[in-house]
């Protein structure tokens, strides 16, 4: 039942995106200061310190269990990267700043010549990998009521930014939080019952 929903929506967002976006590139002026905070190299270098930071504070303080956090929250952004290259690689979606200043939202899908790695759009990464974290994170934590909160919280905020910046459509941001999140806890917490 949950992939029918997720799947709907999807379709849903995708079919509502060439709506959307105009909105978007016609604001994008009025956003350039949070645009600016929320760059491309900046929420990547976040998504990927949150990790970073739990292990060498884990490290730091003989905290085994913050340890083992932050290896499965590199395990799980790991393991949405491989899918998400692999959906990019199918879909070739072109980006919305990709598409002419006078041009359509329409017809995104199958561009050619796309590279998973830099071009392609669907599902977005950031998506993917925040909230891959963020899972890891607000489940091995939710004994603390604040973490949950914050980790979607920041994964919402990080995936949210990507339609600002035009890098994607609101179902790419939809869908890379559906499978990030569903990834890791299928994949990576699913085996674990700690």
């Amino acid at each position: 039942m949950p992939t029918i929903a997720i799947s709907g929506l999807t379709a849903g967002l995708i079919v509502a995106d060439p709506h959307a976006m105009p909105y978007f590139r016609s604001h994008r002026g009025n956003l350039d200061d949070i645009n600016d905070i929320f760059a491309t190299s900046v929420t990547t270098a976040a998504v990927i310190g949150v990790p970073a930071s739990l292990m060498a504070a884990g490290y730091a303080r003989h905290d085994e269990y913050q340890v083992s956090t932050a290896i499965l929250a590199g395990e799980a952004y790991a393991d949405s990267a491989v899918v998400n290259l692999l959906i990019k690689a199918i879909t070739r979606r072109q980006r919305p700043i990709d598409v002419a200043p006078t041009g359509t939202f329409h017809n995104t899908f199958f561009a050619g010549g796309k590279s998973p790695f830099k071009g392609s759009s669907f599902p977005s990464g950031h998506a993917m990998g925040a909230f891959s974290v963020a899972t890891v994170i607000a489940k091995r934590y939710r004994n603390h009521k604040w973490v949950p909160w914050l980790a979607y919280g920041f994964a919402t905020t990080v995936s949210l930014s990507r339609i600002s910046t035009l890098s994607h459509f609101p179902s790419d941001i939809f869908l890379g939080g559906a499978l990030g999140y569903a990834i890791t806890n299928y994949t990576v917490l699913q085996p674990r019952r700690d």
